[in-house]
């Protein structure tokens, strides 16, 4: 076994053209060709291989630790970090917090080959790229604003799942409105959007999936304007409302969905964040980090932002808004309830006319009338009929409806003292007269 000497593949291609060489079969200047070395480094190999032979070319580093190799007390405190808080954390996200956070020293690579070492990350394998028609980023900050929404156990099982709402600029990345809310609904996009636009102002067009929030998916509608709640606003807004055909087409959207399910919810798992609330306490900040690693400059440096105008009354527009048609007697229907118009003006001139039903977020109902609200009453409920739920929204119904109600509580009968004057009157059958009107009249004792 001592005979063997191990060499790698290029000290056995040196050792063999210095042999040849050696041997006067070529010379310097050929040999130096074949190695890309220069004639007088192969005048030394070929002293240093007259000397010791075959073993002169061996690396005299082989078998001696690395002077950059990684510091062992820096490696058992990265190692236990790594195994008791960012055990399911990426290589990339963990390095970042064993550097930030705890100022150690380390390459990404490096806490890649530990975590592959602690059995922490598996290796994935590359898969087939699919290729999609390439879009360039828009060219401003705020011509194109990308919008999903992500069911997601966002806080684990510290609190139910929830859906995220997420607004991020397709010219820059950035992520400008983050929202928890219990589903997707028109009125929880309404409320993400009015924050954005006092913010921000009003984008020039927003980019959407095909739910029943932004398009109406019935081919053959028969009546309606075409537009959604929330197509309408933005239309009253000089707002255009796109939706992409497919996913990948909004994929910028959809990548960041996927970095917030990892990176957002580890972030609330460290900070004990167990509530919307909280969340929504710490969503600026999450969003400041996440805009100054990720995001990138636009070609162009102006903002398409534009400012809202005063005529852009965001409490009346952002409302479901319905049409209706008064009937004689002044009344309407809406959402099983029937509303009663209260007028100083001649019934008949409100007979028959168009009106405006509006309801914004807290349910508040107002009838309005060529602009003007018109006061009612509820004139008496309408029966109850059967909902049109959306799959993203059937939890939400069905935990209201399954959430117990308290039961009222009983009345105790109540039972007059006995010297109640309610006690001094007695009706006799044969003192009681029956007046012309049939009722009976009660004589005092």
């Amino acid at each position: 076994m001592s005979d063997i000497l191990p060499m790698s593949k290029q000290e056995r291609s040196r050792a063999q053209v210095l042999r040849d060489l050696d041997e006067g079969r070529i010379k310097r200047r050929y040999a130096a060709q074949q190695l890309n070395l220069s004639v007088r480094q192969i005048t030394r190999l070929l002293k240093t291989y007259r000397r010791f032979g075959d073993e002169g070319l061996v690396s005299k580093k082989r078998g001696r630790p690395s002077h950059h190799q990684l510091d062992p007390d820096t490696k058992q405190r990265a190692l236990e970090l790594l195994q008791t808080r960012y055990a399911d954390f990426g290589p990339t996200f963990a390095h970042e917090k064993l550097t930030e956070v705890h100022h150690l020293a380390l390459g990404r690579e490096t806490v890649r080959g530990l975590m592959i070492q602690a059995g922490l990350w598996r290796p994935r394998r590359a898969h087939k790229p699919v290729v999609h028609p390439l879009r360039e980023r828009r060219a401003r900050f705020g011509e194109l604003v990308q919008i999903d929404g992500s069911p997601y156990a966002w806080f684990e099982d510290r609190a139910p799942v929830c859906s995220l709402l997420v607004f991020i600029d397709d010219a820059t990345g950035r992520l400008l409105e983050l929202r928890f809310t219990a589903a997707e609904s028109t009125f929880s996009y309404f409320e993400a959007a009015e924050d954005y636009f006092r913010r921000l102002g009003k984008p020039l067009a927003f980019y959407s999936d095909k739910l029943g929030v932004f398009r109406i998916n019935q081919t053959h509608a028969q009546t309606g304007t075409g537009l959604t709640q929330f197509g309408r606003a933005m239309e009253q807004l000089g707002i255009q409302v796109i939706c992409a055909n497919t996913p990948q087409a909004k994929g910028r959207v959809e990548r960041a969905n996927q970095t917030l399910q990892d990176r957002l919810v580890k972030e609330m798992r460290l900070r004990g964040i167990a509530s919307m609330a909280a969340g929504h306490a710490y969503l600026p900040e999450f969003i400041a980090d996440f805009n100054a690693r990720f995001a990138v400059l636009p070609r162009q440096p102006e903002d398409a932002h534009r400012p809202l105008l005063p005529q852009d009354d965001l409490a009346r527009i952002l409302t479901i808004q319905e049409p209706r048609v008064l009937s004689k007697n002044l009344t309407v229907q809406y959402e099983n309830a029937i509303y009663q118009i209260q007028s100083k003006r001649p019934g008949y001139t409100l007979r028959h006319a168009r009106v405006t039903v509006c309801e914004n977020r807290q349910g508040e109902i107002a009838i309005e009338y060529k602009g003007k609200p018109l006061d009612y009453i509820v004139y008496r409920p309408a029966p109850r009929q059967a909902q049109v739920v959306s799959s993203k929204q059937l939890t939400m119904k069905l935990d209201a409806v399954s959430t117990p109600a308290k039961p009222a509580k009983k009345r105790k009968p109540y039972i007059p003292p006995p010297d109640h004057p309610w006690r001094r009157f007695r009706i006799r059958p044969e003192t009681a007269q029956h007046s012309s009107q049939g009722d009976i009249s009660i004589r005092q004792e």
